[in-house]
């Protein structure tokens, strides 16, 4: 907006640099991500533990994970992969930069899981796997989580093809991205934001509590709906279909295999709509429960609560001079590069010249 829209409008120029438009666009792209995804994993750390009964494993842990996750955003390797304007060596860069953002992720599902098996074993849970069955599968939390973590190891996994130099080739800009960025945010994190309300409302209400069957039933809907939604998008996203088509022909002979992923999507679409209607329907019973007095809203406990955290890890200033080295080394030379870079600029068109 700053540096290229404004002085275009303002007729200062009669060009933007489009190489250097998509450079800032991949710099913001997955910083916005995670506006959505870090309340879902304060979720993960802070309250589902407390939830389903047990203890949050690794207070550090939780830490080095968010803070990591955190500071490495600074990277896009999905959109980076095929610009023509930048250099093979930003590429690979941004590549690598993207492949560790998996360590976080990794270390988010090891100790949440262990937090999970902590609750069961205090619950009687014996055995390698045994314990499994010991979990409160009636809590809609556990539910919830675990359906997150289901959806999330398959948009991650998406997630990895997306960023790998030579296999982004094959699904760049297809419905493949779309299936990914679907299971990642509507499916992950929107599935926890929904089991946060029903965590909150009684508190925020000062009513009584809500019904589990029913949301229950309302997580089972929309675990389903986005499956069924989003899974065949990865099917003809791999088939080559693109990812922003106004109109696409399935009377084609070649296409007309791939019409029954249409049909899917709509009805996993269907079942997701009514899932959000029962969300709010949900609520809105809780709101109509007899007035109460809920008991004080708690944090989850550590499984050593003397322990203390280092120091690094107790403040912000490190983690934030890490994220300003990560956008300059990711981002610096590309910008200063195509900025003055005579050929990746193209004209601007007038609106009522169209």
């Amino acid at each position: 907006m700053l540096v290229l829209i404004l002085p275009a409008s303002l007729g200062l120029t009669d060009t933007i640099n489009a190489g250097l438009a998509r450079v800032f666009f991949s710099w913001t792209l997955h910083a916005i991500v995670y506006f959505w995804l870090i309340p879902a994993y304060v979720a993960f750390y802070s309250i589902v533990p407390r939830a389903i009964g047990g203890r949050l494993y690794s207070d550090t842990m939780g830490r080095v994970a968010l803070r990591s996750s955190w500071s490495s955003r600074c990277r896009s390797a999905s959109t980076t992969c095929r610009r023509p304007a930048s250099r093979s060596g930003f590429k690979f860069v941004h590549a690598a930069m993207t492949a560790m953002v998996s360590v976080p992720t990794l270390l988010t599902v090891f100790t949440i899981v262990a937090s999970v098996e902590i609750a069961a074993r205090l619950r009687g849970g014996r055995g390698a796997f045994g314990w499994l069955a010991a979990l409160p599968w009636h809590n809609p939390m556990m539910l919830a989580v675990t359906f997150s973590f289901i959806m999330l190891g398959l948009g991650g996994a998406g997630g990895i093809i997306n960023m790998s130099y030579q296999l982004n080739e094959t699904i760049h800009n297809t419905q493949w991205v779309t299936g990914h960025f679907h299971l990642i945010f509507g499916g992950a994190i929107v599935i926890m934001y929904m089991a946060l309300a029903y965590d909150l409302w009684p508190q925020l209400t000062g009513r009584g509590p809500l019904p589990v069957g029913l949301m229950r039933l309302q997580l089972w809907l929309w675990f389903l709906g986005m499956l069924v939604l989003s899974l065949p998008w990865h099917w003809v996203g791999l088939l080559g279909m693109p990812r922003r088509m106004a109109y696409y022909d399935y009377s084609h002979p070649a296409l007309q295999p791939q019409a029954w992923t249409v049909i899917a999507s709509t009805l996993g679409g269907l079942v997701m709509v009514v899932s959000a209607l029962l969300f709010v329907i949900v609520l809105a019973m809780g709101h109509r429960r007899p007035a109460g007095t809920p008991a004080p809203y708690t944090f989850s406990e550590t499984l050593h609560p003397e322990a203390r955290p280092p120091a690094a890890l107790n403040g912000l200033g490190l983690w934030v001079a890490m994220m300003i080295a990560l956008t300059l080394v990711n981002y610096g030379y590309p910008i200063v590069q195509l900025a003055v870079l005579d050929n990746a600029s193209v004209p601007v068109v007038p609106i009522g010249s169209r």
